[in-house]
């Protein structure tokens, strides 16, 4: 039998029609659906929202509402952290780089904040240090260019541990972690239980408080026991790392070495594959790990710490065809200064399947 030209053209219609009709349909419903169950919810239409749902197979916008409006993004920043991670970062994060004269170790921070965390048994760079003879020196990255705490945090809240400083070389997560053992006194690291000289209340009501300058720590008597706190402390550009980590091996402090003062090739310890550390950050919205990612990224590409280096960088690079351009300014969200679109986001998403591997990303 002969094909029909003017049948299947009149089929090829009713095909097509009734996809439109279906596409329009669809379409529809999820208008009516983000009408009458988000933008008429009563916890949220006093606020601003936008909406973009996108179909990566199509290529669809099937519903959008605001998505080329600028908003405060908190957490949803991390997104575009974790790309910067994912892209420049190798299959292990650096611990710590070092440079080995006859006598003498000399190592420099590369943002990794793994060492001595407690989400990280296994401590590469401490069993690494473990085992030399040699004296240990920690130096710093002159060009190093950032603030320990971001621009347009909440600085009142330092004390709260979700703002942990932002340093080169991390330990223990930038917190002293407070707790009660046997009637005294303990923290992780020890070093700051050592210099409190106190008697703890009888009935067990305090809490721990820290000056906002220092790392003068004290109680305050409280309506509540005590069980445990923790308290960023003061980072001081890593010298607090130095006595940290010179006390848990056990050597006597020196002071600090200018980059330019060691020569020699620099080599690598690796601690803790890169992903275990993103997976973390996103499932828990971790800042620190966020924040840190963003150093070492820079560290990784441009040779020094800057946040807001590495944000320009990518911004003008892997991501400048982003739909608008953010205003990007920290790593974890935390900062009010940060402005993205809802089309941004999803843009990103799209662009981190064709990069990474929707896997990967499901994975994390």
């Amino acid at each position: 039998m002969k094909n029909n030209p003017r049948l299947s053209y009149s089929l090829f219609i009713i095909s097509y029609s009734l996809f439109a009709l279906s596409s329009c349909s669809v379409n529809k419903q999820i208008s009516q659906n983000a009408n009458k169950i988000l933008l008429q919810d009563t916890a949220i239409r006093q606020g601003h929202i936008g909406i973009s749902i996108y179909e990566p197979t199509s290529g669809k916008y099937w519903y959008e509402h605001n998505a080329e409006k600028y908003f405060i993004p908190a957490s949803n920043t991390k997104l575009f952290t974790l790309y910067a991670g994912m892209k420049y970062l190798g299959d292990s994060l650096v611990g710590l780089e070092y440079v080995e004269t006859a006598d003498t170790i000399y190592l420099k921070g590369a943002g990794d904040p793994t060492l001595f965390h407690p989400d990280f048994i296994r401590q590469p760079v401490f069993s690494f240090l473990k085992k030399t003879n040699k004296k240990v020196a920690i130096r710093v990255n002159t060009r190093d260019n950032f603030e320990e705490l971001g621009k347009g945090w909440a600085w009142d809240d330092y004390e709260s541990s979700y703002m942990a400083e932002r340093s080169a070389m991390p330990i223990y997560g930038n917190v002293a972690t407070f707790q009660v053992s046997a009637g005294k006194l303990q923290s992780k690291p020890s070093l700051f239980a050592e210099e409190l000289y106190m008697v703890l209340p009888p009935d067990g009501n305090f809490e721990m408080h820290r000056n906002q300058f220092s790392n003068q720590f004290y109680l305050r008597k409280s309506y509540s026991p005590f069980t445990t706190q923790a308290i960023p402390f003061k980072t001081d550009k890593s010298s607090i790392a130095m006595e940290i980590l010179y006390d848990s091996l056990g050597l006597t402090p020196a002071r600090l070495q200018l980059t330019p003062t060691v020569k020699g090739q620099a080599k690598k310890i690796f601690s803790q594959p890169k992903d275990s550390l993103f997976k973390m950050m996103m499932h828990r919205s971790d800042n620190f790990f966020a924040e840190q990612t963003l150093l070492m990224a820079s560290n990784e590409y441009l040779g020094y710490m800057s946040d807001d280096d590495i944000i320009d960088t990518i911004l003008k690079t892997h991501l400048k065809d982003v739909p608008q351009m953010p205003k990007w300014v920290d790593g974890s969200g935390l900062s009010r200064y940060n402005l993205f679109t809802p089309q941004s986001f999803v843009w990103l998403l799209h662009q981190m399947k064709n990069d990474f591997g929707w896997e990967r990303m499901q994975n994390i």
